[in-house]
């Protein structure tokens, strides 16, 4: 909802999410949000902004940005920022040139973090190494090149310590033929083979079961602001990007794991 009404809005928003052809994401009412912070003052003031705009905007989460003067708020999906003030909003992933990596904020990775924790392993499929060093979770559907790409990289990206968990995200939207499929591929006896199979562009056997919860992952996937496949997310929640291949993913991987020791010890210094 709050991807097309904004730009009506504001006429000169460019909302990459408006290419999706998919139903308005969900907000509040399909999960809980994360534990949030006591609200500050700029808390409400963006709350209040936010609600000017459009009385039904609900934010999920509001937050300290990974910047200065700004909050971090996800709405419907998208995160965007508001001047603590609450006059100024701009929707763009923040780049860090110091550290030469996207920035986010640790309440923004704390939600996304809680949301995929809601998704029990049994509902993903699962292509693990033994005691891999890393787990990744994937939004992903079977059509798209960069899936098939990155599922054609499966057994390397275990060789590299990397267990990759399936979520589903159909990206032509509930009830297309790419969904049907997603469903038939989550309802089969053997998940794995049918995802390989899948991917691999082999005719998808029709199956539907009563635990299918293809929807309820590709709703999950809106809520975190999902807009294409594949979509990586790290352990610490932060999304890595669409596709990498296995050794920049690996480095990737290890690079967040190294920055977050370096700030953990950082602050276990200034004690």
């Amino acid at each position: 909802m709050f991807r097309y009404v904004l730009s009506t809005l504001l006429c000169a928003a460019s909302l990459s999410a408006c290419a999706q052809p998919a139903s308005p994401a969900k907000t509040a009412a399909a999960g809980k949000p994360a534990a949030a912070a006591p609200a500050t003052g700029a808390d409400q003031r963006v709350r209040a902004a936010l609600a000017e705009l459009d009385p039904q905007f609900k934010p999920d989460y509001i937050g300290p940005a990974p910047f200065a003067g700004f909050r971090e708020a996800i709405v419907g999906g998208q995160v965007l920022y508001v001047s603590d003030d609450g006059r100024y909003l701009m929707q763009a992933q923040p780049f860090d040139i110091q550290s030469r990596q996207f920035a986010a904020s640790e309440g923004l990775l704390a939600y996304r973090r809680e949301q995929l924790a809601k998704v029990p392993r049994s509902e993903r499929i699962v292509f693990a190494p033994p005691n891999p060093k890393y787990t990744i979770s994937v939004f992903t559907d079977i059509e798209c090149g960069y899936c098939r790409k990155l599922h054609s990289q499966i057994e390397e990206l275990n060789r590299q310590g990397i267990a990759v968990e399936y979520l589903a995200f159909p990206r032509m939207g509930l009830g297309s033929q790419d969904y049907k499929d997603m469903v038939s591929v989550w309802c089969a006896a053997d998940r794995k083979q049918a995802l390989t199979s899948a991917k691999s562009g082999k005719p998808v056997a029709a199956k539907t079961c009563a635990s299918s919860p293809v929807n309820m992952e590709y709703d999950l996937g809106q809520r975190l602001g999902v807009n294409g496949t594949p979509a990586i997310f790290g352990p610490d929640g932060m999304q890595l990007g669409g596709y990498l291949p296995p050794a920049q993913l690996r480095a990737a991987l290890d690079k967040r794991a190294a920055d977050a020791a370096s700030s953990t010890a950082a602050a276990g210094g200034s004690r």
